[in-house]
């Protein structure tokens, strides 16, 4: 189909690889072959014509192709780029305030809710990012119902996989993941509690990255848990997801998640920007030591597990010095204290987050507790709570939400302390750069009777203390995704990226679904 670029002997519009990076794409603006408005075009008919199947979008940005128009003035100008993601086109996920949008969080509650840019927004477009869309979600990141089915949500229905539609593309950051894998955007900016980022990059087969915890400000984000939540990178190459980081993480002084500790490897934190493409190494997993986490997936196929046996050759092959296996001591006795501290965090962050829409005159009717939202849910009952119910919310309502509460207080420092023993024990003991795992279970058939069918997933330790973790692809099953976890100590991103992306290149062993392809 002859696309409405124009036509020229270099880069076009028409001729946009679904796997086009943002430095090609950079390069192609610079040299002139392609513009901004051409581009953001190209990326707004892919979402005409995929989304009413795949469901990865929940709204379009009225002012997506002004944005673009002002992009390519700025770079005409005598300035130059504003910033290094000058006209590239992003999806952000709807529970991160855009201004002149809804910021939902996938809820009808949420619908004339429109704050102010969250702080992260405000990075993006000092950088000459175009807000492209807001992205589908796991309604309330899939902290509604203990019975959910990820990548649904009331207002932008069931987000698909690209790699087979009815298959389901993990959550909560469902159609940021989507998205990008179907080359809806080149970049997506996702969020994450527990998994939300890693997990269903993984099952789109894509890169996401959860930073430490305060990195990224979460200023501007609809809350969950005041201490584990943060918005992190989604992109189909290492080195994008890098790019993206590099905008996103900023010290922000009204998210005060974490003091910068006295630690030369926070200096990325405390000056508040840090170029991380600097540190991709494709020789960086020589010598390195990466122990191998192969607990956390017992419970996977024998096909699943070939994924992690090919990936730890891999690495091997590249020169690291590895221990195979580590175990992470108590691992399993986390969830029980996180769930308990989350309840809490959720009714305590959602009442506060309300009364600030409130405050701000952004509400619209929306409501102003989580009590009233669950009351709304109820009234709503036959369009919200269709497909599954609202026990997390009422669960969460009857705690005090209060984080000085002795029971809170109690079950999140135990949370935290076992989460920081399971992954520093074997990181001091042998000496780790990183640890690696499998992230998550190949996509699983969407099922609204019986819910999601995760048999395994390896994100709890890193979201709950705070630790970075990235996931990159590593291989197939049935033609569905898996990927590779690296984890490693808190601030260790540049870490983290550079032996992610030696790993990466290496085997690159992304495919591009059948579904993105012209």
């Amino acid at each position: 189909m002859r696309d409405f670029a124009r036509e020229s002997a270099g880069f076009t519009a028409s001729t946009v690889s679904p796997d086009a990076t943002v430095a090609e794409l950079q390069r192609a603006m610079t040299a002139g072959e392609i513009s901004s408005a051409e581009l953001t075009r190209h990326y707004l008919r892919r979402i005409e014509e995929l989304n009413p199947a795949l469901h990865a979008v929940i709204t379009v940005s009225p002012d997506a192709m002004a944005q673009a128009e002002a992009s390519d003035a700025a770079r005409a100008a005598p300035s130059g780029p504003r910033g290094p993601l000058e006209g590239i086109p992003v999806l952000v996920k709807d529970n991160v305030a855009v201004t002149g949008m809804p910021t939902t969080a996938g809820s009808p509650a949420l619908l004339g809710a429109q704050p102010p840019d969250a702080f992260i927004i405000t990075r993006l477009r000092a950088a000459g990012a175009v807000i492209l869309a807001k992205a589908n979600l796991s309604e309330w990141a899939n902290f509604r119902s203990t019975h959910s089915t990820s990548g649904w949500s009331t207002l932008g229905g069931q987000a698909g996989n690209p790699y087979s539609l009815d298959r389901n593309p993990s959550g909560s950051s469902s159609g940021s993941a989507a998205g990008v894998a179907a080359a809806l955007a080149p970049l997506a900016v996702g969020t994450e509690t527990d998994g939300s980022i890693v997990s269903p990059a993984s099952a789109c087969g894509i890169v996401g990255l959860k930073p430490t915890a305060g990195l990224v400000s979460r200023t501007g984000i609809v809350p969950l848990s005041p201490v584990q939540d943060t918005a992190g990178p989604m992109a189909a190459t290492v080195a994008d997801a890098a790019a993206l980081l590099s905008v996103l993480a900023a010290a922000d002084p009204l998210d005060p998640a974490v003091d910068p500790p006295a630690d030369p490897r926070t200096a990325e934190r405390i000056r508040g920007a840090a170029e991380y493409t600097s540190f991709l190494d494709p020789g960086a997993l020589d010598g390195a030591r990466i122990g191998i986490w192969r607990s956390g997936s017992a419970a996977a196929t024998p096909a699943t597990l070939a994924v992690l046996d090919a990936a730890v050759a891999q690495v091997r092959a590249l020169g690291a010095v590895l221990v195979d296996p580590v175990e992470l001591p108590d691992v399993d006795k986390i969830a029980e204290p996180e769930w308990t501290a989350l309840k809490y965090e959720f009714k305590y962050g959602i009442n506060a987050y309300l009364r600030y829409l409130a405050a701000y005159g952004a509400s619209e009717g929306a409501p102003g507790s989580l009590e009233e939202l669950i009351s709304f849910n109820a009234r709503n009952a036959g369009l919200v709570l269709s497909r599954f119910g609202q026990e997390i919310f009422e669960q969460s309502q009857a705690t005090s939400g209060q984080l000085s509460d002795p029971g809170y207080l109690a079950a999140r420092s135990a949370a935290t302390r076992l989460a920081v023993t399971a992954l520093e024990t074997p990181v001091r003991e042998h000496r780790l750069d990183a640890i690696v795992s499998l992230t998550g279970t190949p996509a699983w058939l969407t099922d609204y009777v019986l819910g999601d069918h995760e048999v395994f997933g390896g994100a709890r330790p890193a979201a709950v203390s705070g630790w970075p973790s990235l996931t990159v692809p590593a291989g197939y099953v049935s033609s569905l995704p898996v990927g590779v976890t690296f984890t490693g100590p808190r601030w260790s991103e540049p870490r983290l990226l550079a032996l992610a992306y030696a790993f990466e290149q290496a085997g690159a062993a992304r495919r591009v679904p059948a579904l993105s392809r012209p």
